[in-house]
């Protein structure tokens, strides 16, 4: 239990394309995400591993070499899940090499990192397939000496936005049935709602994180734009099952001039 805690930084729904200059809602998505990994590497590091849990591209496979630019330098683990904007086929072709896992699991200490492919073909909501169900309910059932964070692209609860709520998750209680017959489980993370949101369901922390661009106005009935700035969370998994996070905001005169950035080997 003197172990330090497993430090790892989520990075989401970074909506990359194959050109410098791609745009989501008005925002530069490539300087957006460089601004998001510098502001984390003065911030946050050292760490042990990065999480990024979909949409990294923005439906253009050419965004996964933007992809490879920002995270390839790493010397720890790049852990990565498909969302609704992804392309699973050329993301598998273009991240198959280290430091990049896609999807799977990953132990760090006292903790079992399990990361669900929610993607479901031409919908922009999501469905955890018969196969990742079980997958998830046999890697708890393996390690229940474990803490273990899960982590999927779509939101498995309503974060009061109604919109986004008509393209989260399709089977939710799918999901907490498993979770539920373990007492494992300290954390369960997400991105897609483009915003930072916090709960708790039976004892599990519950977490999502804003996006390294534009960002979801919270509590909306419709589709609108928060004028947060990109941003990231971090956690901090201590040894005996105690969960530390945060969402951090990249200032505004960092993305005024951001540049090529990329992250160094000692990262």
């Amino acid at each position: 239990m003197n172990q330090p805690p497993v430090r790892i930084v989520q990075f989401t729904d970074l909506h990359l394309y194959g050109a410098a200059d791609g745009c989501l809602r008005g925002v530069p998505t490539l300087p957006a995400a460089e601004a998001a990994l510098a502001t984390a590497q003065r911030r946050e590091a050292p760490w042990d591993a990065l999480l990024l849990t979909g949409d990294l591209v923005q439906d253009d496979p050419g965004g996964y070499a933007r992809v490879t630019d920002l995270f390839a330098a790493s010397a720890v683990p790049v852990y990565c899940i498909p969302g609704n904007h992804d392309e699973p086929a050329e993301m598998r072709a273009a991240l198959a090499r280290a430091p990049f896992q896609l999807g799977g699991t990953a132990r760090h200490g006292n903790w079992l990192l399990v990361m669900l492919d929610s993607y479901l073909a031409g919908m922009a909501g999501g469905r955890l397939a018969t196969a990742e169900l079980a997958r998830l309910e046999a890697a708890l059932a393996a390690h229940p000496e474990q803490h273990v964070l899960v982590c999927l692209h779509h939101q498995p609860v309503p974060v009061q936005s109604r919109w986004l709520d008509a393209v989260s998750l399709e089977n939710p209680e799918a999901l907490f049935e498993v979770l539920d017959r373990h007492q494992n489980v300290r954390l369960l993370v997400w991105g897609h709602v483009h915003q930072d949101w916090e709960g708790m369901r039976n004892g599990v922390r519950l977490v999502s994180t804003p996006s390294t661009c534009a960002q979801f106005k919270p509590r909306s009935d419709g589709f609108a734009i928060d004028r947060r700035p990109p941003g990231y969370r971090w956690f901090r998994l201590h040894a005996d099952g105690r969960t530390e996070t945060g969402v951090e905001w990249v200032d505004a005169a960092l993305l005024g001039r951001s540049g090529p950035a990329a992250l160094s080997a000692a990262s």
